[in-house]
């Protein structure tokens, strides 16, 4: 099966460009309701994967950093904990699902490394469990 199947594409994902304010991600994540968000460069490139706990640990270790001075703080100064790896849209489903045991979703770059969206963890799930109840008759 081609990992193609499961991705939702970059139009109807929510990600941020790296110059990006701190302030506009927490709004962006809150709107959304997601904890986490895709980043890319200006020639829409994978970057990383900002957190909420990313945000928390920033927020945490600069004592003058509040809310409203979030907007003085860019996507680049913000350490990134954990780094999310991404796949090809030419990976095997293994690969995938790899990844997908440790990350709410992966996201998928082509041959050149721009993101064309992300597979989510909860689609993979679904899938195998839709093929488990057709193959056991549940």
């Amino acid at each position: 099966m081609n990992i193609a199947f499961f991705l939702t594409p970059k139009n109807e994902v929510i990600y941020e460009y790296l110059d990006a304010t701190m302030r506009q991600v927490i709004e962006r994540m809150e709107h959304h309701g997601y904890t986490a968000i895709p980043l890319i460069d200006k020639e829409g490139k994978y970057v990383g994967t900002l957190t909420e706990g990313d945000l928390l640990w920033k927020l945490k270790n600069t004592p003058e950093l509040n809310f409203k001075n979030t907007e003085n703080v860019r996507v680049t100064d913000i350490p990134r904990r954990i780094k999310h790896k991404s796949v090809s849209i030419n990976s095997n489903v293994e690969s995938l699902i790899s990844l997908a045991t440790n990350q709410n979703f992966v996201p998928v770059v082509d041959d050149e490394g721009i993101f064309i969206g992300i597979i989510k963890r909860s689609d993979i799930i679904n899938y195998c469990y839709n093929e488990l109840k057709k193959n056991k008759n549940i």
